[in-house]
């Protein structure tokens, strides 16, 4: 890593620490080769130069993604970046192409969901933060482009969390390439599904891990040529056996043995299982459940797994009865037997042992005793029994369990294998390997060399792939290098496998020999490797060994290595369990051929083991390598703690500090030429303006005297230590400039103090003076005072003395004036109060003679009308029952076609005398007006004589009151004092008020009773009224009578027509009448015998006018109406006038209905056509919508039961959009369907409100006549079929709405579709126009960036505008595809809402991509990048102002989370806020996971300001740790709304202006004269 060649005082370092492995801290002093150090800690500490690294100050305190990027790359640097991002819960950290991923030990599920792999599909590696999901696509994205297979490694030591970042690695390669299997199952799913399977009979807690890997694992996920999952296969190695029957404390055997257990009931008493305490192969630890692990649910997923993978439901049973049966032999035990070397079951506890056992793997009890306790020799005499102690029958049962155990685990792999299939035409693989890391514990065993000689080889194909990196990107930059050297482990790699003379090779020498022993094992190694460098025997060691690995020093314990070598099966085992009755388990366990089983006697584990690794090794050289290096950040298994020198062993045992001493063996530091140029061009600053930053970077380097940099195309390749040379000049060029700046500050702020000094001094003469001139003003101000207070004081005193004389003289006026007063007004009032008696009196007599003339009056006119009214009401009664007995008797004349002349006739006079009659009643209703109006002139003219005489007494009664007035002032004086003592007029007076009272009594009540009389009277009056208008409604009702009576004598007369011209024609009908009559349907119509009448009487009528001249009358016109007799048995019988000379048969019926066909085919295709033609507008509606509209509601199409003109219409419209998808037509269609579905909407009534006005709502006649007048009115044939016909008699009603039938229904269903799928296909498109332009405007451009810049002003202003003008194009680019969008929307005159609503959509799909992607890169967090897209965001702002809330609406509020989040990067004091501030003010809408992403990844790059405070980061990362557990799916990311926004409510009310006024039709239209009817206007 490189000796730091420039360490002063005052340079930041770290140092080693025997507590927390390095420490930094800060230079004080430097005696020779020692530095003493003062810690950030607060401790000093001395340390030798060569052991101190240089610490970057400038370094993010969040650290960074990419720690290539890292201006020292060494130990410290490293370990302390990955501790930075570890507190901040960023997990993952590139080197290079290498992730790093530290396991957290808690779930982030917001990390791993699909909206995150939405992010990462397709993203470039390095552009997004560090995840595994970037190198899966990475390695995805190179097999499609490059048809090269890939393979992703990832390791780490047990519990680093290797087999959960498999499981993504697989999801995410499920989520690219997934793609449906066989059998409803797809390859993914079981590909992912076979891990728990796996983890189930591989997976077993450790020391380390919960979820120990006791396997390695290689998954070959397969590929067709279109990049989409064809096949998959699984790869183990070396299971570890010897776990079955030996457990250490505190671990537990493997998961499967307690699943089982923890099955449920049934299936623990098939197994005949219980607690596992009571099995001798799980009660040898105390560990006996894992935190948080429920084994019985485990139980019923794995079971779940398993028929996802393929495995039957009786495969499952058999398995885990091969489980059970090992647990049942580890508790089967042995004791001395009677014979010596012997051994016998121990109790009957072993026995029910070994019978269960025997009863699940469905074999001979006796025989497996038998093959526990002896063993056969074979020899060339023959066989030979030899009986085992009770040792070797343990040892013996514990191999059979390790056996079978494993069998059963290559079983199910090979079942996985063949469930998923393999695809022998994939072109191209992407392995995953999920291998053990590097192992070292106490007792290392057989299983540690294996493991830690696979993690040799994979260090050594690590070191050759990073090498070569390095060397590809010296390549690619184009600089002039030599070969650099590396350390290689190749030596240690041909201690343990070469062949011969390796450590396998000696252990199966000695497994070949009976008599070898692990210490004649143990003392052949130390003798064959006595000089290897890796090699060495501990001291006082008898079988132990120690090699010395990439990782540091292993010892070894050989005590067991043979055993764990040998690979072979017992004859009598296999014997014994190829015979078993079920199939599963002798599958097991195949009959080998005599030769072969002797052949196969022995096998080393070794052996197969660097077998496999040796293909493992050429499966990884075919491929592209991908490296994960997993760290376990503490060895307890919990969150938030990260343990330096545990980190530190697992970099080292990963090889990602190998890698770093390879990079640092050539040019560690690379930086490009901006950043090198930022950085330090403060040391050439006469090169900054106007330079190329490339000669820049090589001018600094040579002013700086540095040796041996290499400067290629894009970057700048720095020698160890030379990165710290220039920041140790950078240093003393910034101290300069510190200490110059203090030395202006100090100057400034010492000619400040003076000035200030200077300024109070002027201050306080000021104040003095004007001190002195508010005294001498004060003594000026109090003679004055006292002048004025002296005159007003004498003032005072005289007015007083004058106002006291005053209010005497006005006290004893008023009580004089008052007494006159008071004897004036006792007189007036009592005058006053004679004179009112008076004329209340002769007014009430006056009023009493009037009212008892108008009551008599009202009265007899009243009763006299009434006799009138009820005389006429009885005769109109009469006449109105004579008519309608008429009308009804004319419809049952009319039913008989012999008796028309008549019936005509006496219409006729039926109408004569209703015209009569409704004459009669005009004139009645004259007499009644004019009776009424001379009655009311009578009685207002009474009234006007009433008031006449009311207004002569008052004006008595005012001239009295004048003379009485005029009275009492010529009086004398003298009257007031006279009292009156005349009693006799006082009480006469009062005897007449009496009596006058009671009169008015009397009065009071007959006016009650009179007006009582006349309410009754006007109330009868009123019904009178009622009554004559319902007799006007009447009339009316018989005038459309009469006119339907009109029109049913002239059909009539048409039929009669018809019927003559047929009977012209009757005998050459006779053949056909007679198969009519004699059909079966014919003979069911209910007017057979009414026809049959009619054709009888036509016979006679044609045998007169045989006798006379022929004269057929011939029909003018060209086109008729068909006329339709619906029978009331459903079939129809088509007529149609004739329109020719010639006679036709009643046969060519079907013939004219064809015609009608094709004429209605005709109409729609025309119709049709001009949908699909004209595309004009009128006052801002589609004109061809209303047209469209309108024709179907003439054609009545909405009430058909059966059309196809919906389906016609619908295809148009989508024929239009697929074949132009161009959003100019998109938006022409958006219109025209809106308002086309807009117009149906209010057209077609609810289904639960009753339809009144439509035809369907009444009753059909019927009568033949009057279902003829009902085919005038109706344009179907009764069979719910739109004729698309145009020539009907009636008016459209657009005010009343329809009843819908199951075609409107569904073509209103099929508008609101298409309605939504071209708004879908607008937004889309312009979110597809703008995303592009987006990915540039979240990161400002490096040119926009803060740089120091030297020159002219005029240069400065010139390039910022210039840098402006290119920063801003990007959001221009988008301003113009909003412009342009509004622009087409505009001109087809899409709805406002519709407008609206898309732009807000986008607006939305612009939040969320800016801000996802602000929150997936640290550059984009910074503080200049804040003010970028803040500017943006203001053109954004600026259109919104512009569109107007018409089309913009609520646009600019959707940008919320993106305006808030800009907003905190560009903030000042981020330090200052606390947490409720940051989330309740500045960024309300954002959550606590995103406000704490942001301010961990903030950076300001501008003005070097510091992010949040760590107090505030605490409370937040608290508050997550909470809301994790309780949300755990809480993703800080944001979805991207899709869905359609507006509803037929909201667009009916934005529309509710349209109207159907006159729409001028196209000429295509207004030549047909079925089309006429478009010129009529349209209320």
């Amino acid at each position: 890593m490189g000796t730091p060649v420039n360490i002063i005082v005052g340079s930041h370092v770290w140092a080693e620490d025997p507590d927390e492995a390095w420490i930094d801290g800060e230079v004080i002093g430097i005696e020779g080769r020692n530095a003493t150090i003062a810690t950030t800690e607060g401790k000093t500490i001395i340390a030798d130069i060569s052991n101190i690294y240089p610490k970057d100050t400038e370094a993010p305190p969040a650290g960074v993604d990419d720690m290539t990027k890292l201006a020292y790359l060494h130990e410290p640097g490293v370990l302390h970046n990955l501790a930075s991002r570890f507190a901040l819960n960023e997990i993952y950290t590139y080197t290079g192409n290498i992730l790093i991923a530290v396991n957290p030990f808690q779930r982030l599920p917001h990390l791993y969901d699909i909206h995150m792999m939405e992010q990462y599909k397709g993203t470039a590696f390095g552009e997004l933060s560090p995840h595994l999901f970037a190198v899966a696509d990475t390695s995805y994205r190179a097999m499609i482009n490059e048809q090269n297979s890939q393979s992703i490694l990832v390791s780490g030591e047990s519990g680093a969390g290797k087999t959960e970042t498999t499981k993504m690695l697989m999801r995410y390669l499920a989520f690219m390439g997934g793609r449906s299997g066989t059998e409803g199952r797809t390859v993914e799913q079981q590909v992912l599904e076979s891990n728990p399977v796996l983890e189930a009979f591989g997976n077993a807690k450790t020391v380390k891990n919960n979820n120990s890997s006791r396997f390695g694992k290689f998954v070959e996920i397969q590929f067709d040529k279109h990049g989409k999952i064809s096949g998959a296969a699984v790869r183990t190695y070396l299971l570890e056996r010897s776990r079955v029957c030996q457990v250490s404390d505190p671990e537990r055997n493997y998961h499967c043995f307690y699943m089982l257990c923890a099955a449920p009931p049934e299936d623990v008493k098939k197994f005949k299982l219980g607690d596992p305490r009571s099995f001798h192969y799980l009660n040898q630890t105390n560990c006996y459940e894992v935190a948080n692990v429920n084994d019985a649910r485990e139980y019923l997923e794995t079971r779940n797994a398993m028929d996802v993978v393929g495995i039957s439901q009786d495969e499952q049973d058999a398995i885990f009865r091969v489980v059970a049966a090992i647990l049942h032999l580890g508790n089967i035990e042995f004791i001395k037997g009677k014979e010596a070397d012997s051994s016998k079951l121990k109790d009957e506890k072993a026995l029910y042992h070994l019978q269960t056992a025997a009863e699940l793997l469905m074999c001979d009890e006796k025989a497996l005793e038998d093959s526990l306790c002896q063993r056969v020799i074979v020899t060339p005499d023959g066989n030979i029994t030899k009986p085992l102690d009770p040792d070797l029958a343990a040892l013996n049962r514990d191999a059979l369990a390790k056996t079978v155990y494993s069998r059963l685990f290559d079983w199910i792999v090979d079942k996985i294998n063949c469930s998923i299939g393999q695809d022998a035409n994939a072109t191209s693989i992407i392995g995953v390997l999920d291998i053990y890391g590097f192992e070292s514990f106490k007792i290392n065993s057989f299983e540690q060399l294996c493991i830690n000689l696979t993690n040799e080889k994979l260090q050594q194909h690590f070191n050759q792939h990073v090498f070569k990196m390095e060397q590809e990107e010296y390549k690619r930059e184009e600089i002039n290098w030599s070969y650099v050297e590396f350390i290689d482990n190749q030596d240690v790699l041909d201690l343990i496998e070469k062949k011969p003379g390796g450590i396998i090779a000696l252990l199966d020498e000695a497994c070949m020999f009976p008599k070898s022993t692990h210490e004649t094992f143990a003392q052949k190694m130390y003798q064959t490797y006595k000089g290897h460098k890796r090699f060495s025997k501990p001291k006082l060691a008898r079988t132990d060994f120690t090699i010395n690995h990439y990782a540091g020093d292993v010892t070894y314990q050989a005590d067991q290595f043979l055993d764990k070598n040998k690979d072979y099966v017992v004859v009598e085992h296999q014997a014994l369990l190829n015979a078993s009755k079920c199939p599963f388990v002798a599958n097991l366990f195949p009959l080998l051929s005599e030769e072969a089983s002797k052949q196969s006697k022995f096998s080393s584990i070794g052996i197969r083991f660097k077998q496999q690794l040796q293909a493992l090794m050429e499966t990884l050289n075919t491929t592209e390598p991908h490296y994960i290096r997993c760290v376990k950040p503490n060895v307890v298994l919990k969150p938030a703690i990260f343990e330096n020198f545990n980190v530190l062993n697992q970099l080292r045992c990963g090889g990602v500090l190998e890698a770093i001493r390879i990079s640092c063996a050539g040019y560690p530091t690379k930086r490009t030429f901006d950043e090198f140029f930022d950085r330090f061009g403060m040391l050439v600053p006469d090169v900054l303006d106007g330079v190329d930053e490339k000669l820049a970077c090589i001018a600094i380097c040579n002013r700086m005297g540095l040796k041996g940099y290499q400067i290629g195309k894009t970057k700048v390749f720095l020698r160890a230590g030379q990165m710290a040379e220039l920041d140790a000049r950078r240093a003393e060029v910034l101290a300069n400039a510190a200490r110059r700046i203090q030395r202006q500050i100090r100057t400034h702020l010492t000619r400040k103090e003076f000035i200030r000094q200077r300024r109070a001094t002027t201050y306080m003469q000021k104040l003095w003076r004007a001190q002195l001139a508010r005294k001498l003003y004060e003594i000026m101000r109090r003679e004055a005072a006292s002048i004025c207070i002296q005159k007003n004081a004498r003032a005072h005193i005289a007015r007083q003395n004058y106002t006291n004389q005053q209010a005497s003289t006005m006290v004893i006026q008023t009580g004089l004036r008052a007494m006159a007063a008071r004897n004036e007004f006792r007189y007036r009032r009592r005058t006053k109060a004679a004179t009112l008696i008076q004329t209340q009196w002769r007014g009430f007599q006056a009023f009493s003679a009037y009212n008892k003339k108008k009551q008599a009056t009202l009265t007899l006119q009243c009763l006299w009308r009434a006799r009138v009214a009820r005389k006429e009401l009885r005769k109109l009664r009469i006449g109105t029952h004579h008519n309608f007995e008429k009308t009804w008797n004319l419809k049952q004349a009319a039913r008989e076609t012999g008796a028309l002349k008549e019936a005509k006739d006496k219409l006729e006079k039926c109408v004569e005398e209703l015209t009569w009659r409704l004459e009669f009643e005009k004139h009645l209703r004259i007499d009644l007006e004019e009776a009424k109006g001379q009655e009311i002139s009578k009685l207002q003219n009474a009234l006007h004589e009433m008031q006449a005489q009311l207004e002569e007494a008052r004006t008595a009664i005012i001239i009295e009151r004048e003379t009485a007035k005029i009275s009492i002032q010529q009086a004398p004086l003298v009257v007031k004092e006279v009292p009156v003592v005349d009693n006799t007029k006082i009480d006469l007076l009062k005897n007449q008020n009496e009596a006058l009272k009671g009169e008015a009594t009397e009065l009071k009540k007959m006016v009650e009773e009179f007006e009582k009389k006349y309410f009754d009277a006007q109330k009868e009056n009123t019904s009178r009224l009622k009554e004559v208008e319902e007799s006007f409604m009447r009339m009316s009702t018989l005038q459309e009578t009469i006119g339907r009576l009109e029109l049913n004598l002239s059909n009539l007369e048409a039929e009669n027509q018809v019927l003559r011209q047929q009977a012209l024609v009757a005998t050459t009908n006779e053949d056909l009448f007679e198969e009519m009559k004699n059909s079966t349907k014919y003979k069911q119509s209910p007017l057979l015998p009414s026809l049959t009448d009619k054709i009888a009487n036509l016979e006679s009528e044609n045998e007169v006018l045989r006798n006379q001249p022929t004269s057929i009358e011939q029909v003018i016109a060209t086109e008729r109406i068909p006329q339709v007799k619906s029978f009331n048995n459903g079939h129809q019988t088509e007529e149609e006038l004739q329109t020719t000379k010639e006679s036709v048969p009643f046969v060519s019926i079907l013939t004219k209905q064809r015609s009608l066909t094709d004429r209605q085919q005709e109409n729609h295709d025309v119709l049709i056509k001009y949908l699909m033609e004209d595309k004009r507008f009128d006052k801002k509606r589609p004109v061809a919508a209303y047209i469209v509209y309108k024709v179907l509601l003439q054609w009545r199409s909405f009430e058909a039961e059966k059309t196809n003109i919906f389906d016609r219409i619908i295809h148009t419209i989508r024929s239009s959009m697929e074949s132009q998808e161009s959003i100019n037509n998109l938006a022409y269609w958006l219109s025209t369907t809106s308002t086309l579905l807009f117009l149906v909407q209010t057209t077609l009534k609810a289904s639960n409100t009753p339809n009144v006005t439509s035809f369907r709502g009444r009753n059909s006649p019927t009568t033949l006549f009057g279902r003829m007048a009902q085919g005038l009115r109706s344009s179907s044939f009764h069979m719910g079929v739109s004729s698309g016909y145009s020539g009907m008699v009636g008016k459209l009603n657009t005010h009343s709405k329809v009843e819908p039938k199951y075609p409107a229904l569904l073509f209103k269903q099929h508008l609101t579709a298409y309605l939504e799928k071209i708004y879908g296909m607008i937004r889309d498109s312009l979110k597809k126009e703008i995303s592009p332009f987006l990915n540039l405007c979240i990161q400002a451009p490096r040119s926009t960036r803060a740089r120091a810049i030297r020159g002219s002003s005029k240069n400065i202003h010139s390039n910022i505008v210039a840098k402006q003008q290119a920063s801003n194009i990007h959001w221009q680019s988008i301003i113009n595809s909003l412009d342009h969008t509004l622009g087409i929307m505009t001109e087809n005159h899409v709805p406002s809402i519709i407008t609206r609503k898309i732009f807000s959509q986008v607006f939305s799909f612009i939040n969320v991509q800016l801000f996802n992607s602000l929150l997936l890169r640290r550059e984009c967090c910074l503080f200049s990048n804040g003010e970028y897209v803040k500017a943006g965001l203001q053109e954004l702002e600026q259109w919104c102002l512009k569109a107007k809330d018409e089309f913009a609406g609520s646009s600019w509020d959707e940008l919320q989370h993106i305006r808030q989040a800009v907003g905190f990067l560009v903030l000042h004091q981020k330090p200052q806020k606390s947490l409720d501030e940051i989330t309740n003010e500045l960024c309300s809408m954002l959550s606590i996971p995103q406000i704490y992403r942001i301010g961990t990844m903030f950076c300001d790059d501008k003005y070097g300001t510091h992010g949040l405070s760590q107090d505030v980061i605490g409370k937040m990362r608290a508050l997550m740790a909470g809301d994790s557990i309780n949300m755990p799916n809480n993703s800080f990311l944001l979805d991207v709304d899709s869905r359609i926004p507006f509803s037929m409510e909201e667009m009916s009310r934005s529309l509710n202006d349209i109207n159907l006024s006159c729409v001028d039709p196209p000429p295509l239209l207004r030549q047909r004269s079925d089309f006429h009817f478009l010129l009529q206007p349209i209320d």
